[in-house]
C-alpha cells in the first residue's frame, strides 16, 4: 500500500535541477586581493548532513556597500563584477563553500549604528516551508560584534555564538544545524 506524500515531503528536493544550473559559489576569483573562502556543512536535527539544501548568501562590498540600487552610498567603491550575491547547493556530504570578500561595516537599522561585518545567509531545504534565515559574523570582529545591534537580538550567548564563523587558518567554517541541541541562530523575517 501506497501512502500520500505529506505536505513538507512535496517541497523537495528540486533545488539542483531547478535553480542551481550555474555556479554562484564564488562572488570574487580565488586569487582576488582580499578573497576569502568560507565553507562549512549542513546538518538535521538528528545530526544527519543534508546533502540537498541549498545555501544563498548576500552581502556588502569591502567597502560596506550593497551592489544594489537602493544602497545610493556612491563615496563607497564597488568592485567591478562584484554583486554580493551567492548560491551554492550542498554536496552529497551536506557541505559548501563560497570564495568572497570579508564585508565592511553597513548601516544598522536606525541607519546610523554600524553593524559588524557579516554575511546574511539564506537556507533552503526539503521539509522547510520557507527559508532560514541566519548570519555569518566573523571571529575577528569581537568588539564590532558585542555592539552589533542585530546580533545582539540573540539573548543566548551560546546561541549567539553560532553566528560566528570559525577561523581554520585557510578558511572559514560556518556549520548550520537546522534543528537539535546545537541548532544555529535563525531570525524571524
Amino acid at each position: 500500500m501506497s501512502l500520500p506524500p505529506t505536505p513538507s515531503q512535496t517541497i523537495g528536493p528540486f533545488f539542483a535541477p531547478a535553480l542551481l544550473g550555474e555556479d554562484n559559489s564564488e562572488l570574487v576569483p580565488p586569487d582576488h586581493p582580499g578573497a576569502i573562502r568560507i565553507h562549512g556543512t549542513v546538518y538535521d536535527g538528528a545530526g544527519e548532513v543534508v546533502p540537498d539544501a541549498m545555501i544563498e548568501i548576500w552581502q556588502a562590498s569591502a567597502s560596506g556597500r550593497y551592489a544594489h540600487p537602493e544602497d545610493d552610498r556612491e563615496y563607497l567603491p564597488l568592485d567591478e563584477g562584484f554583486e554580493g550575491f551567492g548560491r551554492f547547493g550542498s554536496d552529497p556530504d551536506g557541505t559548501f563553500s563560497f570564495v568572497t570578500v570579508k564585508p565592511g561595516s553597513v548601516p544598522g537599522p536606525d541607519g546610523v549604528s554600524p553593524q559588524a561585518p557579516h554575511v546574511a545567509v539564506s537556507v533552503f531545504a526539503r521539509g522547510l516551508l520557507k527559508r532560514l534565515v541566519t548570519r555569518i559574523y566573523f571571529p575577528d570582529e569581537a568588539e564590532a560584534n558585542a555592539r552589533d545591534p542585530i546580533l545582539l537580538c540573540v539573548e543566548d550567548p551560546e546561541l549567539r555564538e553560532t553566528l560566528v564563523a570559525r577561523d581554520e587558518g585557510d578558511a572559514l567554517r560556518f556549520d548550520i544545524h537546522l534543528q537539535g541541541d546545537r541548532q544555529t541562530a535563525f531570525f524571524d523575517v
